[in-house]
């Protein structure tokens, strides 16, 4: 029996059947296409724009300059800061800042790239601070494992010296306006092809390089390419190439005597780059320098050839230091920008990652000092004045340099870690710095342990944020090029 429409009754004869057939299925197709549009309107969602068309980021460059940096001249500090060796900060006195608890409820029930669709993030370039933002947990965990990149080094390898916890590996780092995104190798070494990006400096400098290339390796394994005087790795797939240059402060060094500094101490030459990395700078794309630790380390500091102060030593005839070693920094930072901007043969982009801040309690590195039982970001930072104090020197060193660079200031960028990672107490190898099982290596005739490392970072774990700031930065200014 023929099915009839509510409605309509079936013609007769055989065309009045064909007709009566085409209007059912007619009727059908319109009410399934009715259906579909109303399943849109009420929340199917649709394809998104790729993630990089809501990524507006300010970068500090020439083009704004903070006021209250703008006519810095940074006075000297009269008052010398004996602060101990690398690693180690001086006793401050201790402020807490309440934050945003980073630990939410509802930070954790989505990740950054499912929050991306937010419609009040904006695209112009200007309108989103990469710094300013918190820790979010993403449970999709790190693009590499310890055991997948071969070149961690022993220290930062936390899970493989038997570190019981592993969600310091899945906080990532969302930005308040825009997002960041996950790190994408491939488009890394494709923006970077036929190009050279350099780490300068010290062991931070060190451990962001190997973060690197610990993400590129899981698309491309690199041949090494180094010698003595620079460590090099080159992905034939883009013939991109990652290169280190050890450079402690940034400035000249030697242990000759100079005036009351006798033959053997650390002389620091502030007004005086580095000759070291500064004969490879034009063989450089992307620079990204870091520094300031060793400012900690016993030393002699040199000014138009005088001595004029010291870190961990200064003779009691020589009188009042002219400069500390805070102060140092600060003459460091602007000696070594101001030579790498205005170098004629190098026309490449420098990026200063601004001071790793540590987190030692209970004493210094050599003193008991740990960061034992940190699994998750800190809800509150606790302020530690020596980690402040040099990040308002460094920052005050390149605002100087951006000025002395003119023309030229186009060249520096600062990327600006070091209020984020104050969160990342949990991210340091802490007692995990060795594969002893006990974590009971005796040293010394006292019998105690050996010294925390609360300075560096895990891997896999917060450093890999910094190289996902670093594409980003990296895609932004080499798109403007294009534009």
């Amino acid at each position: 029996m023929p099915m009839s429409v509510p409605g309509r009754k079936a013609p007769a004869g055989a065309g009045g059947v064909r007709r009566w057939l085409v209007t059912v299925v007619v009727s059908v197709v319109v009410l399934v296409l009715t259906l579909v549009v109303i399943s849109l309107s009420v929340g199917t969602s649709l394809p998104r724009t790729s993630l990089y068309d809501y990524l507006p980021v300010r970068v500090y460059g020439p083009e704004k300059l903070p006021s209250s940096v703008q006519h810095a001249e940074g006075g000297k500090n009269d008052a010398a800061v004996d602060v101990p060796l690398h690693g180690e900060s001086a006793p401050t006195e201790t402020i807490v800042s309440k934050v945003t608890d980073p630990v939410a409820a509802s930070d954790t029930t989505a990740t950054p790239e499912e929050e991306s669709s937010n419609g009040s993030q904006k695209a112009e370039e200007g309108t989103c601070d990469l710094y300013r933002g918190k820790w979010v947990l993403d449970s999709s965990g790190p693009l590499y494992t310890n055991n997948s990149c071969p070149v961690i080094t022993q220290m930062q390898n936390c899970q493989g010296n038997g570190r019981p916890d592993k969600e310091y590996e899945n906080w990532r780092w969302k930005p308040e306006q825009c997002i960041l995104p996950r790190f994408d190798a491939r488009k890394f070494l494709e923006l970077m092809r036929g190009k050279t990006l350099a780490f300068v400096g010290d062991s931070v400098a060190r451990n962001q390089m190997e973060s690197l290339l610990c993400l590129l390796w899981q698309v491309d394994v690199p041949q090494n390419r180094g010698n003595r005087k620079i460590h090099k790795w080159l992905f034939k797939s883009t013939s991109t190439t990652i290169a280190r240059v050890w450079s402690s402060w940034l400035v000249h060094r030697s242990t000759e005597a100079v005036g009351i500094a006798p033959k053997g101490i650390d002389k620091v030459f502030l007004d005086i780059p580095d000759e070291t990395f500064m004969e490879f700078l034009p063989r450089f794309d992307v620079l990204v320098l870091s520094s300031g630790h060793w400012f900690a380390k016993r030393s002699a500091y040199i000014q138009n050839g005088n001595v004029v102060g010291g870190q961990l030593w200064w003779p009691r005839q020589a009188g009042k230091m002219q400069i500390n070693n805070i102060d140092a920094f600060g003459v460091s930072v602007e000696t070594s920008l101001t030579a790498v901007a205005t170098n004629p043969n190098f026309t490449g982009l420098a990026i200063v990652r601004s001071y790793s801040p540590d987190h030692y309690e209970g004493g210094a590195w050599n003193t008991g000092g740990s960061c034992t039982g940190k699994v998750k970001p800190l809800d509150e930072v606790v302020r530690n004045g020596f980690t402040d104090v040099m990040h308002e020197k460094q920052v005050t060193g390149f605002w100087k340099a951006v000025k002395n660079a003119g023309k030229h200031s186009s060249k520096l960028k600062l990327m600006d870690i070091t209020e984020p990672f104050a969160f990342r107490a949990d991210g340091h190898p802490g007692p995990y710095r060795s594969p002893d099982p006990n974590k009971k290596t005796q040293r010394g005739p006292d019998g105690k342990p050996p010294p925390q490392d609360c300075l560096h970072w895990c891997m896999p774990g917060p450093v890999d944020t910094w190289n996902e700031m670093l594409l980003e930065i990296i895609r932004r200014e080499f798109e403007k090029d294009k534009s």
